[in-house]
């Protein structure tokens, strides 16, 4: 008897049990919206001010009314900005576009080798690697300096982009060859290089046959990694450049610098130095996660 009774009134909270589970659903993809919108507005908030400020004119901004929209827009700041950085913006686009291609390419070497060549003391070989991504710029940023002031004396050419471009290059194989190697130990299997190696191809020829057609996720991901790190980098330039012959990051704090900044420029001018990350973000950057995440399961 109570079987009976109990079966039709389970039947009948079951909706309601659906109604009350689909308008915490709501409820809490609503609060989700919210925080969206809440950190968006919170994260977006600096790119209005530098856009507002980027369009008036010097003698029309004014702390009081930073935030306001310009009555008249002005576009003085852009071309004085533009005419500043031009010439820098060029020089940074080849230094970060070498640095990043050739720290990736060594990179995958390393990567390779350590992950599918054994050979004695491997492990402490790619200890003493990842060694190099915890020494910070600060602790050899003077004797770096002083080295490549010695070398200059005899290589009067060596100065500006290519002193970065070697410095960059060098201190990003740390970071591409752990990226490289976790994704050759698992993403590669070893039947596949062990194939090579029977048909008779050395080490290089089943890198460059075999691992490197399929190392596409690897690279896109140290490329954008080391793209953005060597375009946005400041204190390698302050020590080893000159504004006429730095990068892109020298010459914006140029021109950001004197006793009576003008404000429209240098706002416009932080906007013109960060379009290239942007549209390397933008074309990229949804190859970036799926790239940090090939190979991490078998």
């Amino acid at each position: 008897m109570s079987t009976t009774m109990t079966a039709p009134a389970t039947i009948a909270m079951a909706p309601r049990r659906r109604r009350r589970r689909s308008r915490s659903e709501k409820s809490l993809t609503a609060l989700q919206y919210l925080l969206l919108v809440f950190f968006a507005v919170i994260v977006l908030t600096p790119l209005y001010l530098l856009l507002v400020t980027s369009f008036k004119s010097p003698a029309a901004f004014s702390q009081s009314t930073a935030w306001f929209v310009p009555n008249s827009f002005s576009v003085d700041g852009w071309a004085k900005a533009w005419d500043r950085l031009a010439p820098a913006l060029g020089r940074s686009l080849l230094m970060a576009s070498i640095a990043s291609v050739v720290s990736s390419f060594l990179g995958s070497l390393n990567g390779y080798v350590f992950a599918k060549w054994k050979f004695p003391g491997s492990h402490l070989v790619f200890v003493l690697f990842l060694f190099g991504m915890f020494i910070p710029y600060q602790a050899i940023m003077i004797p770096l300096q002083a080295m490549m002031l010695q070398v200059q004396a005899h290589a009067p050419w060596f100065q500006g982009i290519p002193v970065l471009i070697l410095c960059h290059i060098v201190y990003g194989i740390p970071i591409c060859t752990l990226i490289f190697r976790n994704y050759y130990a698992t993403a590669v299997p070893n039947e596949i290089v062990e194939a090579a190696r029977v048909d008779g191809a050395g080490a290089f020829a089943t890198y460059s046959r075999v691992v490197l057609p399929v190392s596409l996720p690897g690279f896109v991901v140290t490329l954008i990694w080391q793209f953005t790190s060597a375009w946005n980098d400041f204190l390698f330039a302050l020590f080893l450049t000159t504004p006429n012959n730095g990068p892109v990051t020298y010459a914006l704090q140029a021109l950001a610098g004197g006793q009576n900044p003008d404000y429209p420029s240098i706002m416009a001018g932080v906007l013109v130095a960060s379009l290239p990350t942007l549209v390397v973000y933008i074309a990229l950057g949804k190859y970036f996660v799926s790239g940090l995440m090939s190979g991490s399961v078998k």
